[in-house]
C-alpha cells in the first residue's frame, strides 16, 4: 500500500481559495478543528435563511455534500451584539477543497 500525496492551495487561514465565504458581515468561517461556520443576527430566521444559502453554495462549489458534523444555536445577550449564533460545523478537509483535488488528481 503506498500513501498519496494531495497538493492543496489553501489560504493563510487553511481555506480553499474557491470556498464561498458567508456573505453578511456578521458571519465568519472560524478556526480549526472543527471550523464553525458562523451566522449572527437579531433575527433567528435571517441567519438560518444565510446558513441554508451559504450551505448550498458550498455544496455546489465542492461537488457534493457538504460533511456538517452539528449545527449549534446560541445567543449573546451583550448589548450591541446581534441576538442569535448559529454554527455550523462542518469538517475541516471540506472547507479545505479535499474532495475537489481528489477528483482532480483522479482525471
Amino acid at each position: 500500500m503506498s500513501e498519496q500525496t494531495i497538493q492543496l492551495e489553501l489560504d493563510d487561514s487553511g481555506l480553499a481559495p474557491g470556498l464561498p465565504v458567508p456573505s453578511n458581515p456578521r458571519d465568519q468561517v472560524q478556526d480549526v478543528p472543527y471550523r464553525p461556520v458562523e451566522f449572527r443576527d437579531d433575527d433567528l430566521p435571517s441567519a438560518l435563511e444565510r446558513c441554508a444559502t451559504w450551505l448550498r453554495s458550498a455544496q455546489e462549489w465542492l461537488g457534493e455534500p457538504l460533511d456538517v458534523l452539528a449545527i449549534h444555536l446560541d445567543y449573546d445577550e451583550r448589548e450591541g451584539a446581534p441576538y442569535y449564533d448559529v454554527k455550523v460545523l462542518c469538517n475541516e478537509e471540506d472547507l479545505a477543497g479535499v474532495p475537489i483535488a481528489l477528483r482532480n488528481q483522479q482525471k
